[in-house]
C-alpha cells in the first residue's frame, strides 16, 4: 500500500505545524475580532458573542479543517465548536447561579440565622432575628420519610426486574418509567384530593405522599441500570461454588452494584429536596419548629424560599436567598455523607475479606 493511500486513509498523521498554527489561529482570532467590532460599533458584547463570534467561529474552524482534512475535518470542526460552546454556555449558567446564592445568601447567613425559627417575625424585622432552623429541620424529616419509603421500595423493584423472569417486567418497567415523567403538581394534587376526600390535616406526612411518586422511578431506574451492570459471570462463579440463588445475590451482585445504589440514592434525593410545588399543596407553613410530621403544619426550605421571595420587603428576600444558600449547604452535606458511608463500608467489608 502506497504512503498517499495510508495518509488518506489516516487523516491524523497528515497533522504538522503548519496545520497546528492554523488551528491555532483559527481558535484565537475570531474572538479578538469580534470584541474589536462590537467596540466600534457600539453593540452588546453578549449578543455580539452569539451573533458574531459563533458564526465566525465555524467559518474559519471549517475552512482550517477543510484544508488540512478534507470534508471530513468541516464536520469534525462543527462538532467540535458547538460542543465547547454548548458547555461553555451551560458552565456559565451553573457558576453564575451558584456566584449569585452565595454573594446573596451570605448577607443572610449567621448561627442564628441557621438556628432560629421565625415566630414573632414579620417581613421588616431585621436579619438579626428569626432564621431557617425549623425549616432545615423539616426538609430533613420531609425526605427521611420520603427516603425511607422509596429506597427500599425502588430497590425492591429493580430486583425484581433484573432477576426475575415474570411475564410482568414489562408491566412494571412501562409503569416506573410512565411514573418518572409525572409533573410534581400533579403528584401534589393527588395527594391534595386526598386530604380533602377525607379530611386528613396538612401535614409533614402529606408531604412526604406527595414526594414519593417522584423519586420512587428515578431510585428504580438507576439501581436497575446499576444491577445490570454487574458482570453476569459473578452469578455463573457463585452458583458453580454451589451458592443458591439468594446468596449469590446478596453476598456477590448486590455487593459489586453498591456504588451504583448509592448513585440512584443520591439522584433520588436531588429530585425531591428541592421540590416546591408538591409541598405547598399538601403542606400548611408553620413558623414554629415542629418535629411531629403526622400533626401540625411544617415548613421546609423550598417552601420557606417560596414565601419569602415573594415578598417587596428587601429583609424578606434576603431571607429567601440564605434560605437558598443553606438548602445548597444541606444537599452538599447530605452527598458527602453518602460517600462517606460508602467508601467507610466499602473498605470495611475488604478489611473483613
Amino acid at each position: 500500500m502506497s504512503n498517499s493511500s495510508i495518509r488518506a486513509r489516516q487523516p491524523w498523521r497528515r497533522a504538522n505545524i503548519s496545520t497546528s498554527i492554523q488551528i491555532v489561529l483559527a481558535s484565537v482570532i475570531p474572538l479578538p475580532l469580534v470584541m474589536l467590532l462590537a467596540l466600534l460599533a457600539g453593540l452588546d458584547l453578549t449578543m455580539s458573542f452569539i451573533t458574531l463570534f459563533v458564526p465566525l467561529q465555524l467559518i474559519v474552524s471549517s475552512f482550517v479543517g477543510y484544508r488540512a482534512f478534507g470534508r471530513r475535518g468541516i464536520g469534525d470542526a462543527i462538532l467540535v465548536v458547538l460542543t465547547i460552546f454548548f458547555s461553555t454556555f451551560v458552565l456559565i449558567l451553573l457558576l453564575s447561579v451558584l456566584y449569585s446564592v452565595i454573594t446573596e445568601g451570605a448577607k443572610a447567613i449567621s448561627f442564628q440565622f441557621i438556628g432560629q425559627n421565625n415566630v414573632y417575625v414579620s417581613p421588616t424585622t431585621s436579619l438579626d432575628y428569626g432564621g431557617v432552623g425549623h425549616a432545615i429541620l423539616g426538609t430533613l424529616i420531609v425526605v427521611l420519610l420520603t427516603t425511607l419509603a422509596a429506597v427500599p421500595l425502588g430497590v425492591a423493584m429493580a430486583i425484581y426486574l433484573t432477576q426475575s423472569q415474570s411475564k410482568t417486567r414489562n408491566l412494571v418497567r412501562t409503569f416506573t418509567q410512565a411514573l418518572s415523567g409525572l409533573p410534581s403538581v400533579v403528584s401534589g394534587l393527588f395527594i391534595l384530593s386526598i386530604i380533602e376526600a377525607t379530611q386528613m390535616g396538612r401535614s409533614g406526612i402529606t408531604g412526604s405522599l406527595a414526594l414519593f411518586p417522584l423519586m420512587l422511578p428515578t431510585v428504580a431506574r438507576v439501581a436497575e441500570e446499576a444491577l445490570r451492570l454487574v458482570p453476569v459471570d459473578l452469578r455463573y462463579a457463585a452458583l458453580a461454588l454451589g451458592a443458591p440463588n439468594y446468596r449469590a445475590f446478596f453476598q456477590v451482585i448486590l455487593p459489586a452494584a453498591k456504588s451504583g445504589l448509592l448513585t440512584a440514592l443520591l439522584l433520588g434525593l436531588a429530585r425531591v429536596v428541592g421540590e416546591t410545588a408538591p409541598l405547598i399543596l399538601t403542606m400548611n407553613p408553620s413558623s414554629g419548629t415542629n418535629l411531629n410530621p403526622f400533626d401540625g403544619g411544617m415548613t421546609t426550605l423550598p417552601t420557606y424560599i417560596y414565601n419569602y421571595l415573594a415578598s417587596s420587603y428587601q429583609t424578606s428576600q434576603a431571607r429567601a436567598w440564605g434560605a437558598a444558600l443553606v438548602l445548597l449547604m444541606v444537599v452538599g452535606i447530605l452527598f458527602a455523607l453518602a460517600r462517606i458511608l460508602g467508601k467507610s463500608k466499602s473498605k470495611k467489608s475488604k478489611a473483613t475479606k
